[in-house]
């Protein structure tokens, strides 16, 4: 039997010789503490034109700016209490900002937060108080608001970070504007990801923005979020809290997108485990709906690079998501609903140009009511 023919791999430029100009070894740095090390993304090209920046967790840079900005105002002191509410990833990046720094934390957990995040919150030296399971996400981010408030009734020397109203929290986008500039410094630039709080995507593009660099912004909702107007749907799948809000956040300047994306559970899955099937990339659902999108973006402006931003790795979406890998849909075969008005907002995926418009959620809650 002949063996059968096998393309010799596509070794790429690694084994090209470097230029006359480059140094021949150049040393890792050394950290004085891990989150220098996780801040940084690990850049990895997608395709011709989407480049994917895929974070641990991103929120390092939100958490940590915040902390060292709160601390040179003396707005908290060494040895205080930060307290916050939070689904996950920020308050894992909250207590290590702590932990660098001498604060203490307490967390006032989602019930989608898993033991294995507790654990780490925990042995980082961070209390933890977790709501009971919820028949819903609105409902559960209220009662941990109800709780934070008890919370600064008893105990007022703790400290509210309120990541999702103080603007405190765009403080270390700057840094990672930073290394987009350094790295890709001369490409036209569409940025793609999950709205969340605002700080995130909007913090990067502000500073990108302020350099005099033009920047487009693709934000992404899921069905349910107040955030853009799509809180009249339900996605009953919906583990995607990170990207969307069930209570207005102060945080989020809807003036700075100029498209929006809403996609429910389904689509966002398909775009995470398609990701990792074709790109060996293991990220949430978020960094999935944001592939997912991208992919679609980039095909119709071939002339623009865009932006993937990868807010955290898969591992708590393992069962919930990967695990049913058989059931995902094809990527290839799904197409957006294109929209001008939010009254044609519809499932499974939805987009429209927002154009930098303002937009204030419908039965908006005082900033001061909620977390």
């Amino acid at each position: 039997m002949r063996p059968r023919d096998v393309m010799a791999p596509d070794l790429g430029p690694a084994l090209a010789p470097p230029p006359a100009s480059a140094p021949a070894f150049r040393p890792a740095p050394v950290h004085a503490h891990i989150t220098d090390a996780m801040k940084a993304p690990d850049l990895v090209r997608l395709g011709d034109n989407i480049v994917l920046a895929r974070f641990e967790t991103m929120k390092v840079y939100a958490a940590l700016g915040a902390v060292r900005a709160l601390l040179r105002a003396g707005r908290v002191v060494p040895g205080q209490t930060l307290v916050d509410s939070s689904s996950g990833i920020y308050a894992l990046a909250l207590a290590m900002a702590c932990h660098r720094y001498g604060l203490r934390c307490h967390i006032v957990a989602s019930t989608t937060v898993d033991a294995v995040m507790r654990a780490q919150l925990e042995v980082l030296g961070a209390t933890v108080d977790q709501m009971p399971p919820s028949s819903s996400l609105r409902l559960d981010q209220e009662r941990r608001v109800r709780h934070v408030r008890h919370l600064l009734a008893e105990r007022p020397d703790f400290h509210w970070m309120r990541q999702y109203h103080d603007p405190v929290h765009y403080a270390g986008y700057g840094e990672f504007a930073d290394l987009v500039a350094g790295a890709l410094p001369d490409a036209e630039l569409t940025v793609v990801g999950a709205v969340g709080t605002g700080a995130s995507t909007g913090g990067l593009v502000q500073a990108l923005r302020g350099s005099g660099r033009p920047v487009r912004l693709v934000g992404i909702q899921p069905f349910g979020s107040v955030t853009f107007g799509s809180e009249r749907f339900s996605d009953p799948e919906a583990i995607i809290a990170g990207i969307g809000s069930s209570i207005p956040f102060e945080n989020v300047r809807h003036e700075l997108y100029d498209t929006l994306h809403w996609v429910d559970f389904r689509h966002a899955m398909a775009g995470a485990v398609g990701l990792l099937r074709d790109h060996a990339v293991f990220a949430g659902l978020s960094t999935g709906a944001a592939h997912l999108i991208a992919s679609w973006e980039a095909a119709l402006d071939p002339g623009r690079l865009h932006l993937v931003i990868g807010a955290d790795t898969g591992h708590r979406y393992a069962e919930r998501v990967f695990a049913r890998h058989a059931e995902a849909l094809d990527r290839s075969s799904l197409r957006p609903r294109r929209i001008t008005d939010l009254a044609e907002l519809r499932p499974p995926w939805s987009v429209m140009e927002w154009a930098g418009r303002a937009h204030q959620e419908s039965g908006a809650t005082p900033a001061e009511e909620v977390s």
